[in-house]
């Protein structure tokens, strides 16, 4: 495993050298992103920062050669999300079209692939079987997790520190668990986004675009159900905790907008990084607090994998009551869902 991961490094190299080239491209191409009433940025930033990634990731599989069941497709779905990307970097895709792609490659992922999550051990003895379900779930959680990197991607750095942090830490629990596979692909694809770090982190020289945010958002969703299907219900939270922030970003949007009556759909600006930044923080401190915040869901991912069920329960719990905290602070869902704030209020007002 040394050696996979020095052999995995190289990746870094590479990335941090073709990353200034491909700034030059998307500045020929005239692929930038421009400012606008959602964005933080005040100037045009060159996007396609994601194929740095992709380039660097594609050249440790030639290196490692890593082979596994479902390898083939899985690489095959990532360079239709990289070409998707790509296209809307430059021509501005519908949303529809997006969706529409990212739901064919889960799809072809499933039933080409074979990898579908088809059961989940209960924790006390027995197994729920998903049968026709598991296709939908795990073509779900495919689409999900893609997105929901994607959402996350508004601020210098943000997208790829996250999906840094989550990419460790499947490499590491993959290392714990005997998974070689999934452990070589987590350190290629960590160490490619590093790489490409040095020119995102924030004043951001490159952005990743939607050709960096999907790609990275699918081989995340993939590699986790490769590392955590068919175990426990325990287990399987385990991905979710791991990729915590954009997951519960997402879920808030989504409540956030159907509680207000909005349109599933419609962007707006009132994530988690919109926020902070309306609170007081700075553009930086912004990114570095979320980034403790994945830290936070990662270790807490780590000690699921180590305790027992009610220490589980308890981890679950103080996460979930942390997360309810930042939530009503920052009026994430709006002004007056503070139902947490409330109750203690009414406690405090009891004779």
């Amino acid at each position: 495993m040394v050696t996979i991961v020095l052999l995995a490094m190289i990746t870094m190299l590479v990335s941090f050298v073709i990353t200034p080239l491909l700034i030059k491209f998307a500045k020929r191409l005239n692929a930038t992103d421009k400012p606008d009433h959602r964005k933080m940025h005040t100037d045009p930033i060159p996007t396609l920062g994601g194929l740095a990634i992709f380039i660097s990731f594609m050249t440790g599989l030639l290196i490692l050669q890593p082979t596994g069941e479902y390898h083939l497709a899985i690489v095959t779905g990532a360079i239709v999300m990289i070409a998707l990307g790509f296209l809307d970097d430059v021509l501005d895709l519908s949303p529809k079209v997006k969706f529409l792609t990212q739901l064919a490659v889960a799809v072809f992922v499933v039933f080409w692939g074979g990898l579908q999550v088809e059961f989940i051990n209960l924790p006390f003895g027995g197994e729920i079987e998903f049968g026709f379900f598991s296709s939908v779930v795990t073509i779900l959680w495919i689409a999900g997790v893609t997105n929901a990197i994607n959402l996350i991607d508004g601020l210098d750095g943000l997208a790829a520190g996250v999906s840094s942090i989550a990419l460790l830490t499947l490499a590491v629990m993959a290392v714990i668990m005997g998974n070689v596979y999934v452990a070589t692909m987590a350190f290629i694809l960590f160490f490619s986004t590093a790489g490409f770090l040095r020119y995102n982190f924030f004043p951001a020289k490159i952005f990743m675009g939607d050709t960096g945010a999907l790609f990275l958002g699918y081989m995340i969703s993939v590699l986790a159900l490769l590392g955590f299907k068919n175990v426990t219900v325990i287990s399987f939270i385990i991905p979710i905790f791991i990729l915590g922030v954009p997951i519960s970003d997402t879920l808030i949007a989504i409540i956030r907008r159907f509680i207000n009556r909005q349109p599933i759909s419609r962007p707006d600006s009132a994530h988690l990084h919109h926020r902070l930044i309306r609170a007081g923080f700075t553009h930086k401190q912004t990114v570095l607090f979320i980034y403790a915040l994945s830290g936070m869901f990662c270790v807490s991912a780590i000690l699921f994998s180590m305790t027992t069920v009610w220490g589980s329960i308890l981890i679950f719990s103080i996460t979930l009551l942390t997360m309810q905290i930042l939530i009503e602070n920052l009026e994430m869902i709006n002004s007056d869902y503070k139902p947490l704030t409330n109750f203690v209020k009414g406690l405090r007002q009891r004779p």
